[in-house]
């Protein structure tokens, strides 16, 4: 049973943040609580908090050399889960101030939203959760969830970091609803992973509706900020060019802006320059057509938000157009260039031959990790070793690959 917050009785300025909040707004004063009690700071609010709780996390740190796109080798320019971490929670901060809600609350889901991610990025992922097939599969999402509530060991009095009820629903609806007539079914079926459903039951995190607005907009800034830098790495790797991009509305209103402002603009400064006002129109367009649905709904609360039955938070249907035709333009042009999938190949045969090494021969695992494993069978030994290689960075599962399979090794 979560406990509330013992800074209900603080107002917004004791704790630091701006007073004017909307009524659709989470408040810390009103927050449900943490799933373990314990004293709360009296200069910070719960949400201010569980953001530095994410940020002095172990997971967050290892996302510095974890793949977005580019594995790490290939380049100090490309994005990492780290950089591309923070740039969501930058863009999520803007436009959560323009809509008056809980920045510290959107920023820590922001942050966190990734945590879960393997080494070599969706590669990484498909290969895990292949190899977890007999045992329930992999996903990042529900990764996130065990990471927080369970896997960072820190603190004296509990696993995981003790999180808000408002920040462990966000990130565990971080698709939006999980069952009910409004989930993302994706061809799947209304069931729950284990660690949610776990968490679920001890916190009951109305898996049915949808999430506060703050992990709404944390979740389409994800979309912003992954998109508009996946454009500027792949610019930078030569996958594609700006004329290639020209076609793209509102990319090629974005290149052709810049180029009538700056006809003698060298390359690099013309991608910068139409890639921020690419986010820019993103942005705007984001905060513009949820402020039309907020007039419509005119919810007075983040419950109201939560029992809208559909999304407060969107685009309009002109952005998420443009939107799919820039994912596919990606797909096509970027996650599916050879020289992108060769690396992703071989990502995918080293996570797989870790997982059948270390399940076969737990004894391969370091001292802290064997202990824990050799005790278990089945689907809980299976688990612990895809938390174990889940948590690796891209450098260093590389090494453990050449310690193990290169007899010339020095471990």
């Amino acid at each position: 049973m979560a406990l509330p917050c013992a800074t209900m009785d603080k107002t917004p300025s004791d704790l630091g943040q701006p007073t004017g909040l909307a009524a659709y707004a989470c408040r810390p004063e009103e927050s449900r609580g943490r799933l373990h009690p314990e004293p709360e700071s009296a200069t910070r609010s719960c949400y201010q908090r569980d953001r530095d709780r994410i940020i002095h996390s172990g997971a967050f740190r290892k996302l510095k050399h974890k793949t977005q796109v580019f594995v790490y080798h290939e380049g100090d320019y490309y994005r990492t889960r780290l950089t591309h971490s923070i740039e969501v929670a930058q863009i999520a901060r803007t436009v959560s101030r323009q809509l008056g809600l809980n920045e510290d609350l959107t920023e820590a889901l922001a942050l966190a939203h990734d945590l879960g991610h393997t080494c070599f990025g969706h590669a990484g992922e498909d290969a895990l959760d292949k190899a977890m097939a007999a045992y329930g599969g992999f996903d990042h999402n529900e990764q996130t969830i065990r990471i927080v509530a369970k896997l960072e060991q820190r603190y004296a009095e509990f696993d995981g970091l003790n999180l808000t009820w408002e920040c462990l629903e966000g990130l565990a609806k971080h698709n939006g609803p999980l069952i009910g007539p409004q989930a993302r079914r994706d061809g799947a079926t209304d069931e729950v992973p284990p660690s949610i459903a776990d968490l679920d039951r001890r916190m009951a995190l109305t898996l049915d509706g949808y999430p506060s607005l703050e992990a709404q907009v944390a979740a389409l800034c994800d979309d912003i900020a992954y998109n508009n830098h996946d454009v500027d790495d792949g610019l930078r790797a030569g996958l594609f060019s700006l004329e290639d991009l020209a076609t793209l509305a509102p990319v090629g209103a974005a290149i052709s802006a810049v180029r009538a402002s700056y006809p003698d603009l060298e390359a690099p400064r013309l991608i910068h320059e139409s890639i921020r006002r690419l986010i820019g129109a993103m942005v705007e367009d984001l905060v513009g057509e949820t402020r039309r649905r907020l007039a419509e709904i005119d919810p007075g609360s983040p419950e109201a938000v939560r029992a809208a039955g559909r999304p407060t938070a969107a685009f309009s249907e002109a952005m998420q157009t443009h939107q799919r035709d820039l994912n596919a333009f990606l797909f096509r042009r970027m996650y599916r260039h050879y020289r992108v999938n060769r690396m992703m190949t071989k990502a995918k045969w080293v996570v797989q031959r870790l997982f059948e090494q270390y399940v076969a021969h737990p004894e391969c695992l370091p001292d802290e990790w064997r202990q824990a494993a050799e005790p278990l069978e089945g689907a809980d030994r299976a688990r612990l070793v895809a938390d174990y290689i889940a948590g690796m960075t891209d450098r260093y599962a590389l090494k453990e690959y050449e310690k193990i399979f290169d007899i010339k090794a020095i471990n």
